[in-house]
């Protein structure tokens, strides 16, 4: 059972971490120290417990603590070489572990320990941070605070800003915390409530402070041209722009996307001085190591045409890449690691919104939240003195760090299909359904369309978060909701890579059964609607410039003659035949089609479960609970097949062991001889 201690800790944690106002996504850490029994003298051993390395507050879980023998962590002060050789404590502190030490130790874990306060807090809030990057934040946080709170100079997170901190609370006995130049705050007390107390304090008396005092302006004044377009308009301009800017930021390495029209970001970008406020930067450790130094801004007037948007980002982006380049050159030194990439995190377009990006959808969304803090605390620092950021030097020591390095380089090897992003159509059931869940646990972000938003947002929430997958309502007969399919999956995600023709229906009718409609709801579903998904995925993909693959789930019937199926037959060899026309003309562009041919799929099939199983049982003369084995005898391998396996035959045409293969059509029917290729 966890020591008291331990639950009291957690639990203030997860209040502070779960209000954005105290701190940001995987932000700050919290600390206890107290009393436990070592288990190999039974006696008493002083502790500290503390938030490990990557994780978040407001989810913090026992798990997530590091746990440090008090005695040992402090003896540390006796060995440390000093500031030029502080990286090394790092590993020292493995030395401090009790038992296997939990969770890995971050680089404030000294912050916490060399402090003579029983619990501590150090968080990034924004009206915090807004002082700490004042110019003339040291007056300011006298000014608010009097002594109660004491100014720290920007000093990189470490040893000996530890040591630091120690020594201002030593020399301020009246002091319930700090302000850290540039950076954050820490606060500390005798409990865990004085503590959480103390941290709230100086939260909400510096954003009181900026709302009482602050000019009303802070940005400047609205620029003319730049102000926020309508929302339909401004959303239907950023699907336009997603795929194309994916294209441009992808240069290094292909990365996922996150959009957002936030009030705060089409506010700052509206306003006279955000170009001079953008290129400053953002300041905490935190926001720039996942936003970058600055942002890539277009200064164009949201007026301006999507042809002048792409053209200008085009030169924008070279110029940045340059810009990049040369701030690495002008701070790198022999032992610093390689350059990671050139391209920007975050894209800011006036009137519409920002973009942001990053090796997953949770990345890019977070670095998206990231960027939002620092408009904030752009405008906190704005509004009652003048935002500074810590120098551009500072900033490279810790994007170049060795130790970001280190971290970056324990993270595991990413899945097949990281950063590709998948459309299936039809997808709440059957083989579209095990094909998302497939892409997904291969690490694709996936967009479930189906006729039944509801069902498609229930199988969206079974793979996993939002970060994962979603669900939207889609009719693929309708070129307005597969036009809006397609925006939401680029809105959503920041392009397309992978699309799945598997929308369907069958009405086992003979020919003279077979009416008109019949007819044209087999088409308009299957050869019309594959067609409409491929033509507005296609310029999406063309528009990105990344390649990508299209698959369609045709059938067996595409090449076989069955009784009783003409229409259904009909629009699946429709099917077959766009598979090779589309392969032929998209391959210039690096796209990819292909085609499955399932056959007999019957458990877990929408269209089997939908009156289809009844009739072709009857057709066949057998029990409708027996056709999926009725099915596997008349195969060569008398095997079953179920939508695992035609999903497994996407991801393959999709992997990289396909790269080079185009305009085929895979049978996965358990081996149909009648309906073999020729």
């Amino acid at each position: 059972m966890a020591p008291k201690t331990v639950t009291e800790l957690i639990a203030r944690s997860n209040r502070l971490g779960s209000d954005p106002r105290n701190t940001n996504f995987a932000g700050g850490n919290t600390s206890a120290k107290g009393t436990d029994t070592d288990p190999v003298t039974g006696g008493p051993v002083e502790l500290m417990w503390v938030k490990g390395s990557g994780g978040d507050l407001g989810t913090l879980t026992e798990a997530g603590l590091a746990v440090l023998r008090l005695d040992r962590l402090r003896a540390l002060v006796d060995v440390y070489p000093g500031v030029d050789r502080e990286d090394e404590m790092v590993a020292a502190l493995d030395y401090t572990l009790h038992g296997r030490g939990g969770a890995a130790p971050s680089i404030d874990t000294a912050m916490h320990g060399l402090l003579d306060a029983a619990h501590v807090d150090h968080l990034h809030p924004d009206s915090g941070i807004a002082l700490a990057t004042a110019a003339d934040g040291p007056e300011l946080t006298e000014k608010v605070f009097g002594g109660r709170v004491v100014w720290v100079p920007w000093r990189r997170p470490g040893f000996q800003l530890g040591l630091d901190i120690a020594e201002i609370k030593r020399a301020n006995p009246a002091a319930i915390g700090t302000i850290l130049g540039g950076h954050g705050i820490t606060a500390w007390g005798a409990t865990s409530a004085e503590a959480q107390a103390n941290s709230l304090e100086i939260i909400e008396t510096a954003a009181r402070y900026i709302a009482e005092h602050g000019r009303e302006e802070p940005f400047g004044a609205v620029l003319p041209g730049y102000e926020p377009l309508p929302e339909a308009r401004r959303r239907e301009r950023a699907a336009a722009l997603a795929p194309f800017l994916r294209g441009l930021v992808s240069t290094d390495t292909v990365q996922v996307g996150h959009f957002t029209d936030a009030a705060p970001v089409l506010e700052f970008l509206a306003a006279t001085e955000h170009p001079r406020l953008a290129a400053l930067g953002t300041s905490c450790p935190d926001h720039f190591l996942r936003t970058k130094v600055k942002p890539l801004v277009l200064d164009l007037p949201a007026t301006a045409s999507l042809a002048e948007c792409r053209s200008r980002l085009a030169e924008l982006h070279e110029l940045y890449r340059a810009d990049y380049r040369a701030y690495y050159e002008r701070h790198a030194t022999p032992d610093s690691p390689e350059m990671r990439g050139a391209d920007p995190a975050i894209v800011l377009i006036p009137g519409v919104g920002m973009f942001s990006y990053g090796r997953d959808k949770q990345t890019a969304r977070v670095a998206s939240e990231f960027y939002l803090n620092a408009i904030n605390v752009m405008r906190g620092a704005e509004a009652i003195s003048r935002y500074q950021p810590i120098a551009e030097a500072e900033k490279f020591r810790i994007e170049y760090w060795a130790l970001e390095e280190a971290k970056l380089a324990r993270m595991p090897e990413p899945k097949a299909l990281a950063t590709r992003i998948a459309l299936v159509t039809g997808a709440a059931s059957g083989i579209g359904k095990a094909t998302a869940q497939r892409l997904a646990a291969e690490g694709a972000c996936v967009v479930i369309a189906d006729l039944d938003g509801a069902k498609a947002s229930a199988v969206a929430a079974e793979i996993g978060s939002t970060d994962i997958a979603i669900g939207i309502a889609a009719d693929v007969t309708d070129p307005e909701q597969v036009r809006a399919a397609v925006d939401a999956c680029v809105l959503a995600f920041g392009g397309i890579d992978l699309v799945v023709n598997n929308a369907g229906l069958s009405l086992s009718k003979s020919l003279l059964d077979t009416t008109i409609q019949d007819w044209d709801l087999q088409h308009d579903v299957m050869a019309r609607g594959s067609f409409l998904v491929s033509q507005a995925a296609a310029r999406a993909l063309i528009d990105q410039r990344l390649g990508g693959d299209i698959v369609y789930i045709s059938s067996k019937n595409s090449v076989f003659a069955g009784p009783n199926n003409i229409a259904y037959s009909a629009a699946k060899a429709d099917q077959a035949h766009q598979v090779r026309l589309l392969a032929a003309e998209l391959g210039e562009y690096g796209v990819k089609v292909n085609g499955i041919n399932p056959d007999g799929v019957v458990r877990g099939s929408g269209i089997f479960a939908g009156g289809w199983g009844a009739k072709r049982a009857a057709v066949y003369g057998v029990p409708e609970a027996d056709l999926g084995q009725f099915y596997a005898q008349r195969t060569l391998l008398k095997r079953e097949v179920l939508p695992e396996h035609i999903a497994n035959a996407v991801f393959a045409l999709c992997g990289a062991d396909f790269s080079h293969t185009t305009g085929l059509h895979v049978p996965v029917d358990a081996g149909v001889a009648a309906a073999f290729l020729r």
